[in-house]
């Protein structure tokens, strides 16, 4: 095999590795994938419900439990709604994160059908607060101690993962 031949063998062998190598090191990258995640920016434990509409009606879920400075994702991939609605509590302090539209929650792990008749149906009723998503792919909820402009503590969300 000439030089040329050589030459050709290793554009070969380089477009292959390269190839190959690709889903690895957009995994390494850590490449953003859609997801609606939470982030808890205290420094206490909190518990998190999220409620959204599916196809069958409302729905709400719970409870996450995320520990301090961390994040948790809540739904994988990417996102089926434009709105999202939040609550949250803080299990330390006893604070929370709440909002205008009422759903259904339970004490312990939770999965509701449905926003009406929360007590009449063993549940209890909790304000959530609504997140237009602008039907973007994925979405982030970070929790904070800051005080918001009406003395409630913070809640931003925003389209980048």
């Amino acid at each position: 095999m000439g030089f040329a031949g050589a030459l050709r063998m290793r554009s070969v062998w380089s477009a292959l590795l390269t190839f190959l190598a690709l889903p690895v090191f957009l995994a390494a990258t850590g490449e953003a994938r859609a997801d609606f995640r939470v982030c808890n920016a205290t420094q206490s434990l909190v518990g998190v419900g999220i409620g959204y509409r599916a196809k069958a009606g409302w729905v709400t879920e719970g409870w996450w439990h995320i520990e301090a400075s961390t994040c948790k994702t809540l739904i994988e991939g990417p996102l089926s709604s434009r709105f999202y609605y939040l609550y949250a509590e803080d299990s330390e302090r006893g604070g929370r994160w709440d909002g205008p539209i009422n759903m259904c929650v339970a004490d312990k792990e939770f999965k509701i059908a449905g926003v009406n008749d929360c007590v009449a149906r063993g549940f209890q009723r909790a304000g959530f607060k609504e997140y237009d998503t602008g039907e973007q792919a994925s979405w982030m909820v970070q929790l904070t101690d800051e005080p918001a402009t009406d003395g409630a503590a913070a809640v931003t969300g925003t389209g980048s993962p």
